[in-house]
């Protein structure tokens, strides 16, 4: 899954690509480098980002769904805690609905993925982006997380999701300590993976890595790491990686795959 943030805010590409062309561009990039699904949003939900107004994030968003779809049968997803916009995507030609807040955000968001009957991604996040690194708290995080995704699976399929269009991200980053909540849960992924719905793994340029690289080190200079923790999510047998270096994550998990076959 390869990122496409239209936001002047995120914490590793904001403002980087723009919005029209640039962003297209940025887009076909991704799917010239072997992405096999994008991940269009239109709000930051960095630590302490700001809360973007609906009609903003629909202008930034929709148009580019359109315009991908208009020349690519590639899976899109929409990334928003906002059902209006989550709505509009999905009518532009979104398939999927990607919620750090797991349809919690607004009265109406599980109704609202079941009437769509797109894909959805239900996302573990401990408090919310303005507030979220204020000192999580975890007794066992693994667990923790992975009763909470359960939780909300259950209440999706309650709601009329049906099992098979559920996906889950444990939110590595998302109400976590750098390393005391991030690599027990990165290490624990096949608890995850184990409740039997396909698991999307977020961890590209997050600051944890430059904690466990010593610290310092801006977002530009954690790639190594970020495929450092895809090649881990490949190996606890995630479905997906979020990233937003293709080209370079794709020929890891390449190699990595081929060593493992020549070893029969």
């Amino acid at each position: 899954m390869g990122v496409v943030n239209v936001t002047p805010d995120s914490f590793y590409d904001g403002g980087r690509h723009g919005r029209g062309e640039g962003a297209l561009a940025h887009a076909r990039r991704l799917i010239v480098d072997g992405a096999d699904i994008l991940d269009i949003g239109g709000e930051s939900t960095r630590p302490g980002a700001e809360p973007v107004d609906e009609a903003e994030e629909i202008a930034r968003v929709v148009p580019l769904v359109r315009a991908i779809r208009a020349e690519s049968d590639i899976a899109i997803s929409v990334d928003t805690m906002k059902p209006a916009v989550a709505r509009a995507a999905v009518e532009a030609g979104a398939g999927m609905w990607n919620d750090v807040t797991a349809l919690r955000h607004a009265p109406q968001s599980l109704a609202l993925a079941a009437d769509l009957g797109c894909q959805v991604v239900l996302m573990h996040m401990q408090g919310e982006p303005q507030t979220m690194q204020a000192e999580p708290r975890y007794d066992d995080v693994v667990e923790e997380v992975a009763a909470f995704l359960a939780d909300r699976a259950a209440a999706a399929m309650a709601a009329g999701v049906p099992r098979e269009r559920i996906w889950l991200d444990p939110g590595v980053g998302f109400g976590k300590h750098m390393t005391r909540h991030n690599l027990p849960l990165l290490g624990g992924l096949e608890r995850i993976v184990a409740l039997g719905f396909p698991v999307l793994l977020g961890a590209s340029r997050k600051s944890f890595i430059s904690a466990v690289d010593g610290g310092g080190r801006p977002a530009e200079a954690r790639l190594g790491g970020s495929i450092a923790a895809a090649l881990a999510g490949a190996a606890a047998g995630v479905a997906a990686v979020r990233v937003h270096d293709v080209r370079e994550t794709v020929q890891a998990l390449r190699v990595w795959a081929a060593i493992a076959a020549a070893r029969g």
